[in-house]
């Protein structure tokens, strides 16, 4: 299995098929690449990198990125729709960390997991990634983008 380290983050070799699609978050795939932050205890991980992130919406929106925070197993979607979410689902899908903990999941428009980030990371590291999957490629060539 092929793993980079990335400040603090996993990339995550996207051609791995052991990575089985997140199933609580399939009314995602094939629609829209998911950033799921779960807190942590005193959230200022976690406001750092909502903020980060947030700081680009049209950025966001330009690559499908739906943006959902999980506290305790509470889900609520900082950008794009998302209605029905299952907490305790994602968190155990995704393998996140015991309750109270930082981390961040990116998960690609096939349902699997593309880096998973035990510290907040930056919008331009976080487009980077995307920008270098192959599907993002070829939806860069797409003439309504």
């Amino acid at each position: 299995m092929s793993k980079t380290l990335l400040y603090g983050a996993t990339k995550i070799d996207e051609t791995n098929s052991a990575y089985a699609p997140a199933e609580s978050l399939a009314a995602f795939q094939w629609k829209n690449r998911v950033f799921v932050v779960f807190a942590d205890r005193d959230n200022s991980r976690a406001a750092r990198q909502e903020n980060q992130l947030l700081a680009d919406r049209s950025a966001l929106d330009e690559r499908d990125l739906v943006v959902l925070k999980i506290s305790g197993v509470g889900v609520r979607p900082l950008f794009g729709a998302a209605d029905g979410l299952d907490g305790e689902a994602i968190r155990r899908d995704l393998q996140a960390p015991d309750l109270g903990e930082f981390a961040a999941f990116l998960v690609g428009k096939d349902g699997t997991v593309k880096l998973k980030a035990s510290e907040p990371i930056t919008d331009g590291e976080l487009f980077a990634i995307i920008d270098s999957m192959p599907m993002r490629a070829a939806e860069s060539l797409k003439p309504d983008r």
